[in-house]
Formats: C-alpha cells, sequence, structure tokens
C-alpha cells in the first residue's frame, strides 16, 4: 500500500498545528468570557483614598461585589496626575479584571505631556458613570460669602491668595485657571497628589481656595470646616439649589463640569467588556448608588462603550483648547 501521496508535509503539519492552536486559544477565551468574572476583580484608583474618586470607586465595587458575586477591591494608585494608576491599567493582563476609574485627567494627560508610558488607545471604554459640578470652597476665615466677594478679595490681594488644586493639569487647576482668565484675578496655584490632600490643606488652612470636588467636598461644607461659594455647572445641582452657578454669581458663560468614567486594558474581549458594562449599569441604577451619588450631586450617565469613546475625543479636544490658552506646562513625573 503506497502512503507517500497521502504524507501530511511539514509545513502542512506546522499549519495545522497552528491552527488548532489558535482554536484553542480562541475556544478558552470564550469559556473564560462566559465564567466572568470567576475570581476577584480589581478597580484602581489614580489617586489617593479620601477623594471623590475614591469615594465613586468604593460606592460602585460594594454593589458590584453583590451583583457579581465576586469580591471588588480597591486599589490606590496615586501620582504624576493620574498617570501612575492608569499606566498600571494600560499594561494589565486584558481579561477583565483589573478596572480603571478615570475622571478628566484622562483626557487632559495627552495634551499636557509630550509623552506618556502608554497610549490612550491602550485603554478601552466601558461606560461613562456620572457628571458632577465642582463647587467653589473657602477656608471659613476667608472674609468672603459669595464669588463677588472672592473675586473683590482676589482683585485688592493680587497673587496672595492660594489654590489648591488635585495635581498640575488636573481638572480642578484647568478649571481655576478658566476661572482666574474669566474674572480678571490672579492666586497662586498650589498642586497636591489629589484631591483628598488638597482638601486637607484647605482645611487646615494651608490654602485658601479650592475648587472642590462636590461628592467629596459636601461633607465637609455641611459640617461647617468649609465654606461652599458656587457650583460650576450651567445649572443649579439638586443636591443644594440654594448655592448659584459661578456664571450667575458673576463669571457670565463659565461653566466646568467633571465626570468619572470606566476602562480596561484595550485587548479585553468584547464579551467581558458588555458583562463588566451590564454589571456596572445595574450598579448605578441600583437605588442605594443612585441616592449615594444623587445626594452629593452626581448625574448618572451609564452610557454605552461607545457613547463613552465619542465623549472621550470630546473631551480631549475641549481640554486641549484650555491648556494652550493658560499656558499650562506639566511637571516632570
Amino acid at each position: 500500500m503506497n502512503i507517500r501521496g497521502n504524507a501530511v508535509k511539514p509545513s502542512a503539519r506546522g499549519a495545522v498545528a497552528a491552527t488548532a492552536a489558535l482554536a484553542a486559544i480562541l475556544a478558552a477565551s470564550a469559556a473564560s468570557a462566559q465564567n466572568y468574572p470567576s475570581r476577584p476583580l480589581r478597580i484602581v484608583v489614580p489617586y489617593p483614598p479620601g477623594g471623590g474618586t475614591d469615594v465613586v470607586a468604593r460606592t460602585v465595587a460594594q454593589k458590584l461585589t453583590e451583583l457579581l458575586g465576586q469580591p471588588v477591591i480597591v486599589d490606590n494608585r496615586a501620582g504624576a496626575n493620574g498617570i501612575i494608576g492608569s499606566d498600571v491599567v494600560a499594561k494589565a493582563p486584558a481579561d477583565g479584571y483589573t478596572v480603571l476609574i478615570a475622571i478628566a485627567t484622562h483626557a487632559i494627560n495627552p495634551t499636557l505631556y509630550a509623552k506618556l508610558p502608554y497610549n490612550t488607545a491602550d485603554l478601552a471604554p466601558v461606560s461613562l458613570l456620572a457628571e458632577y459640578p465642582f463647587v467653589i470652597t473657602v477656608h471659613p476665615s476667608l472674609p468672603v460669602k459669595t464669588t463677588g466677594e472672592l473675586i473683590a478679595f482676589a482683585k485688592s490681594r493680587p497673587n496672595q491668595l492660594s489654590y489648591a488644586s488635585s495635581g498640575n493639569g488636573s481638572g480642578p487647576h484647568l478649571g481655576m485657571e478658566l476661572f482666574k482668565s474669566m474674572a480678571g484675578i490672579d492666586m497662586v496655584h498650589v498642586p497636591y497628589k489629589g484631591a483628598g490632600q488638597a482638601m486637607t490643606d484647605l482645611i487646615s488652612g494651608q490654602v485658601e481656595v479650592f475648587l472642590n470636588n462636590f461628592l467629596a467636598g459636601m461633607p465637609m461644607i455641611k459640617a461647617g470646616k468649609l465654606r461652599a461659594l458656587a457650583v460650576t455647572g450651567r445649572q443649579r445641582s439638586g443636591a443644594a439649589p440654594e448655592l448659584p452657578t459661578v456664571a450667575e454669581a458673576g463669571v457670565p458663560g463659565y461653566a466646568v463640569t467633571g465626570w468619572y468614567g470606566m476602562l480596561v486594558p484595550a485587548a479585553t474581549p468584547a464579551s467581558v467588556v458588555r458583562a463588566l458594562h451590564d454589571g456596572t449599569v445595574r450598579a448605578l441604577k441600583s437605588k442605594d448608588v443612585s441616592e449615594r451619588l444623587a445626594n452629593e450631586a452626581a448625574v448618572i450617565v451609564a452610557g454605552t462603550p461607545q457613547q463613552f469613546a465619542d465623549f472621550l475625543k470630546t473631551e480631549i479636544d475641549k481640554w486641549a483648547s484650555v491648556i494652550s490658552q493658560a499656558r499650562v506646562r506639566p511637571e516632570a513625573y
């Protein structure tokens, strides 16, 4: 019997083996996606504990733990305007078990820094979680009770008042630079490594002014440790309707809002992204989470991955214009 004519050539055997290996990998990936999540998840917060991003992450993590049946751990990786934590997630395995909670700095950093240790394309959007206004807060010892009084006080003391931010090039920094420009005042910028540290020094009187995250700042405002002057959104906040907008209070046209979004490594399987997105939306729309965020002026968005991608593009373009106009320069990281 002549079997030579039916023999498989070495190159063909290699192709068959490669095809089989690829099929095995795809099958394993599909099985993994079907079983997702089968172990604990990690939410990376690129800022220290105590700030608004940390509060949102822990609120969502607690509910996701209930809904997904797996522990969801919050890991604070602060520093470099959110770059350190973002880089951790960008370089993590693309399996849906390492998640980033990002804020506006994710859209600011690509313009602010000539070179990042990761590309924005290395992170895939899952959902825009919520949007919120900032609130202009001052130390109670400062003799101002309105935005107009703050502007007048700053004009009488150029470059004598100091304002804090959660980092050079952060949303609070650029928001205050825009405020200074539109109000015609000068103040000294004091950058911190996160909103929690900035608020600590504001409460102690080390700095006088902070464009505060509403979510993190309201407990201190209600306790009388900080004084709120105005919110930065286009409309008053339902969480504090007595506070005027900055535009109403004397700076027409001024409006700045912050946001929270969820991202994962770009190569994460689409089925895993969908599962994570669906669980996150359920968490955000649950009564306890939605009420918790609404009480602190955050407006739930819970959009699709594509909607978040489109939003990010708009944000990158907007902040690029502000950075150029304010001539903001980055610090080394």
